[in-house]
Order: C-alpha cells, then structure tokens, then sequence
C-alpha cells in the first residue's frame, strides 16, 4: 500500500520534502517514519531519539488530524492515508 510521508522545515530540509513509501499492511505511524527517515542519519537523529521514541518536540499527524506521539506506535495507517512530520513551530 502506498503511503505519503511529508517533512516539514528542517525535516525536510534533511530528508526530501514528501516521500512516497510502499507499506507493509499494518505497519504503525512510528515504524512507517522511522522507515521513510532511515536513509539519512542527520535526519533521522533529529526526530528520533537514542530509544527509537519521537523527541518530544516533534509533531506528527495523520490525515491532517494531530496524533500523540506516544501513541504513534499503536496507530496503524492504510492505503492513501498521509503523514505529515513537523518540528516546532514558533511565530507570532
């Protein structure tokens, strides 16, 4: 099954702004971003932490609804199903 990853800022700036991954049915929303981040150590570093656990600044969503990153482990994604990968986000 095809899945769309999006990095954003300087996620994306390290690991390419949209990757398209094709999915083992029933893979989670961490295993399925730790597969689409694995090519790029920088990048990968930078959103996982040294347990394999997002860092806690990260934000992650799924079809356009935020997820708890704690939870992302336990949330499966299906076909055409996209996600979006953020760091913090600061402004005023």
């Amino acid at each position: 099954m095809k899945i769309t990853v999006r990095f954003f800022a300087r996620f994306g700036e390290l690991l390419g702004n949209t990757r398209e991954i094709e999915a083992r049915e029933g893979i989670s929303v961490i295993d399925l971003v730790k597969e689409a981040a694995s090519g790029n150590k920088a990048g990968f570093d930078t959103i996982f932490d040294e347990e394999g656990a997002f860092r806690d600044f990260v934000i992650v969503m799924r079809n356009k609804k935020r997820i708890r990153t704690q939870d992302a482990g336990s949330i499966p994604v299906g076909e055409g199903d996209e996600i979006a990968v953020f760091p913090p986000v600061a402004g005023g």
